[in-house]
């Protein structure tokens, strides 16, 4: 395919034709007249030699490549918008620029509060805008990278694109404060037998993928999409969860939870923000990268000892309370 023969105005065509189905409205939507989006939508059936929009009754249907063709045609529309916006020289304090960013609740709340307290003086007129992951980041990193500015992520999930490094962290376990079977330490044999509240991403669950790896299966009865809702899953039940550190300060001070270390050498959690290479000469891109870097590097001077992703396994003397500074029993 030579993209020097294509006309790119057709790609803008095509999202709004897919989109709204209906040329009128298309055509309102981009500024075309009736006839000029007539126009547009024969061009695309001969490109692609296919109806795209098939007329049923009153109305229009996609066709099976014109519902393929719509997500694309959107990720290619924001792809040239990106393109066409970069900029070869930027000032942060005159700049009014809006970076999104996908993120867990656990990204956003740790990194992206850090980053947006960064911004609030330097870059007064940047927004940040943070939306959760979808299934798709995974299986269609690429497309989903060339769309946003950045990804927040743990090593471990997407591999093949550049990323900053931002922080470490390890994982502790929640159990209830009046637990009736946990004493001042958790066995493999409990995380075994009691019941987990889990954070589950669509494509993915920490906890269960740490417990496969030393022959667990846990016993999920509660799965929630946020890290911050699972203090409140614990609070009350036998149930065990496992939330990161820097976190678990945060978020469980309103709970009637305790935290304890993983009676296991649980994999550290090792935070970067991965991003497309479309836009590594893109001056406000590298800008963001340097104080992502630069509120990673605060980050990781400010914690209690793990940013080096070792933690505290079994038999250790200090406990999790302890390593961050709070009086024992309670985070």
């Amino acid at each position: 395919m030579n993209l020097s023969r294509l006309d790119l105005n057709l790609v803008v065509a095509l999202r709004a034709l897919l989109e709204e189905r209906n040329v009128t409205r298309a055509g309102e939507r981009i500024g075309l007249s009736q006839p000029a989006m007539s126009a547009a939508l024969s061009r695309l059936r001969r490109h692609f030699d296919d109806e795209l929009l098939a007329r049923t009754g009153n109305a229009y249907e996609l066709t099976p490549l014109g519902t393929a063709l719509r997500d694309r045609s959107a990720t290619a529309c924001d792809l040239l918008e990106r393109v066409f916006a970069s900029q070869a020289d930027f000032d942060p304090a005159a700049e009014t620029r809006e970076f999104t960013l996908l993120a867990s609740d656990y990204g956003a709340a740790l990194f992206g509060a850090a980053l947006a307290r960064a911004l609030h003086e330097e870059a007064p007129g940047i927004r940040l805008t943070f939306q959760h992951p979808a299934p798709s980041v995974v299986e269609n990193t690429a497309a989903v990278l060339s769309t946003v500015d950045g990804l927040l992520m743990p090593y471990g999930v997407i591999d093949g694109f550049p990323a900053v490094d931002l922080h470490q962290d390890r994982w502790l376990c929640l159990v209830a404060d009046d637990h009736p079977e946990v004493g001042d330490e958790l066995t493999l044999d409990q995380l075994g037998r009691l019941p987990w509240a889990v954070y589950q991403r669509p494509y993915d669950a920490p906890a269960a993928r740490q417990l496969s790896m030393i022959g667990i299966s846990p016993r999920v009865e509660v799965s929630v999409q946020t890290f911050q809702l699972l203090p409140l899953m614990v609070e009350g039940t036998r149930r065990v969860a496992m939330i990161q550190e820097r976190l678990a300060r945060k978020a469980v001070r309103s709970a009637a939870v305790r935290a304890l270390p993983c009676p296991f050498e649980a994999v550290p959690v090792r935070e970067a923000m991965w991003w497309h290479p479309v836009h590594a000469q893109d001056a406000g891109h590298i800008w963001l990268r340097q104080k992502a870097a630069e509120v990673g590097a605060t980050l990781t001077g400010n914690g209690h000892g793990h940013s080096n992703g070792k933690g505290n396994g079994p038999g250790k003397a200090v406990s999790a309370e302890q390593s961050a500074g709070l009086p024992p029993g309670r985070l």
